[in-house]
């Protein structure tokens, strides 16, 4: 039959069947005049005609049509094939999957009914698995274990579905889509199915996951919304009532709020413009205006300080209340090894800060550069050569170089009178509010006042690699002397531990290292005056943390708020003593 035309093909089948014409015409509602005038070919049928009578005969369309050129056959296939095929488009291109053919169908429907049988069902199974991704996206979100299963098995089902169906639309020109849902039908007006099918189409691209989730380092999701109920039952049970978080994705902040009071006592709520207290948040603002004026050629790492002045350090009149005063380090035959680099990765010698030496007087308590010792006292050592060598103070250095360029209108070294306006109090453990310190001199190891909005911006900048260069911020973002204490501070800061070899822990310049199966990794966190910050990132991923609170124990949920909003399980929480709340 393969060379037969339309009039023998119908006459064939309607006797394999058995049915007269005139049973025919009662099955399809065509006239027996129509048939009989098809069968002796004195008409050429409509498409809807021969709809009608493959309905009847219980046969494909293609069993009556009759393709008048042998090329024909090789067209018709490479067109099905095509139909067929091109939603593999949309596994990188989403929504492609459904729009190619559906715009291939609209094309050539027309043409030949086979396009038209062939085009509804590719279309109708192509918007089930749309919908179907959608729904497995959201399990995954909603159900624990089955909903990681359910969310990676859509994918291969279809795609295996498309597959099988290349391959037999090429054999058998047919195919086969089990779980389709029919949105566009035969023998039906298409208009309103159509407008129905756009309008999913529209839907679904307009909302996308992208704008209200989270990718966390291993690669899963997390929404938004889940991420503030943590954060608010977090809060709630261990009592703390001011934090403010920013989480970032491709290098800039995907996710920025607010939570609780700045002040507890009269219940005002904190906002991203609210001032805080920035504490050791200085030392990583003030490590990269180090190399910020390591790159004008200002000052080198490896060169020891005191070689830049015509005096010793102790032979300068100090300047300030306290810090500029090394009066005492007349009697010290260690301090003048110390360089920049030293100064940046805590291992001058110095302790934290001169007032936890018995008699308050400034020392280096072993060779510079071998030992890590977490040292304010370094940072304000590199700080006074850097302004004795520019003529400028640190505040004037640091609006100019960094402040201003990143539009970080309402951060400074020191109190400015704008700030009182708006800004948040710090809190003990018991809630109860301190006293606001404003009257501290510029120090670049502590002194940062500074807002969520503001250090948001900086820590965008450093994620992206404004200010300067790669080279250098590969120098900082090294590991410079390896840590291997128990813990940060405290007695255990000289206990010595393998513990965190895995992750090869250390300190760079002005920021703690780590490393993870994602990359490396840099942190700095802050602490003083009933403030408490921690903000760490994954510059190879263009992944981050930050988080800022002005309550005493804020840093009990730091821990599970790193490994709920990020699956950060490689932070060194012990050794920073971010003891969770229900195990202190």
């Amino acid at each position: 039959m393969n060379n037969a035309s339309i009039g023998e093909r119908l006459k064939y089948q309607r006797k394999i069947k058995g049915y007269s014409q005139e049973e025919l015409a009662h099955r399809t509602n065509v006239t027996v005049r129509t048939i009989q005038r098809i069968e002796k070919e004195e008409v050429s049928p409509h498409l809807n005609t021969i709809k009608l009578l493959a309905v009847a005969l219980e046969i494909e369309v293609d069993d009556l049509v009759v393709l008048t050129n042998p090329k024909d056959e090789t067209l018709k296939k490479k067109w099905l094939l095509l139909m067929h095929a091109t939603p593999l488009v949309g596994l990188f291109l989403p929504l492609l999957n459904v729009l190619i053919p559906l715009f291939l169908w609209i094309h050539k429907r027309e043409d030949n009914p086979i396009y038209n049988e062939h085009g509804i069902k590719v279309i109708n199974f192509q918007i089930t698995a749309l919908i179907l991704a959608v729904l497995s996206f959201v399990s995954l979100l909603t159900i624990e274990k089955w909903g990681f299963f359910i969310f990676i098995s859509v994918v291969p089902i279809c795609v295996g579905i498309i597959i099988f169906n290349i391959i037999y639309v090429v054999q058998k020109n047919k195919c086969y889509y089990p779980f389709s849902i029919p949105f566009i039908r035969l023998n039906k007006n298409q208009l309103p199915t159509l407008l129905l099918l756009f309008g999913i189409i529209f839907f679904c691209s307009c909302s996308g996951p992208k704008l209200e989730t989270l990718e966390r380092l291993d690669g899963s999701l997390i929404t938004k919304d889940s991420v503030t109920r943590k954060m608010n039952q977090l809060m709630e049970d261990a009592q703390i009532h001011g934090m403010a978080i920013t989480v970032f994705n491709n290098n800039q902040p995907i996710y920025q709020k607010q939570f609780g009071y700045k002040d507890y006592l009269n219940r005002i709520p904190l906002t991203d413009s609210t001032n805080m207290y920035g504490a050791s948040f200085s030392k990583a603002v003030f490590g990269i205006l180090v190399m910020k004026m390591v790159e004008k050629g200002v000052i080198d790492l490896d060169t020891r300080l005191e070689s830049y002045l015509p005096k010793k350090m102790y032979e300068y009149e100090p300047k300030t209340s306290w810090h500029d005063d090394f009066s005492t380090l007349k009697e010290d035959s260690l301090y003048h090894k110390i360089t920049a680099r030293m100064c940046l990765d805590h291992t001058t010698g110095f302790k934290n800060y001169r007032w936890f030496e018995e008699d308050y007087k400034l020392r280096v308590h072993s060779e510079p550069g071998t030992k890590f010792g977490y040292s304010g006292e370094g940072f304000i050592y590199l700080q006074v050569v850097l302004e004795k060598l520019t003529g400028k103070g640190l505040e004037e250095l640091a609006q100019e170089n960094i402040f201003k360029p990143l539009g970080m209108n309402n951060t400074a070294y020191e109190w400015k009178s704008k700030f009182e306006n708006d800004y948040a109090l710090g809190h003990d453990e018991n809630g109860k509010s301190l006293k606001k310190d404003k009257d501290n001199e510029p120090r670049g190891g502590g002194t940062l006042e500074t807002t969520t909005e503001d250090y948001t911006k900086f820590l965008t900048a450093v994620l992206s690699q404004k200010l300067i260069s790669e080279e250098s911020y590969n120098e900082i973002f090294s590991p410079h002397i390896k840590i291997s204490t128990v813990k940060q501070f405290g007695e255990e800061a000289n206990i010595f531990t393998d513990k965190y070899d895995d992750i090869n822990f250390g300190y760079g310049l002005g920021w703690g290292y780590f490393e993870t199966p994602y990359g490396k990794a840099v942190f700095k966190e802050g602490h003083g005056s009933g403030f408490v910050h921690h903000s760490v990132l994954f510059p190879e991923t263009g992944k981050g943390v930050m988080i800022m609170t002005n309550f005493e124990k804020g840093n009990s949920i730091f821990k599970e708020i790193l490994e709920v909003v990020m699956k950060d399980v490689y932070t060194p929480w012990e050794w920073e003593n971010y003891i969770p709340y229900d195990k202190r």
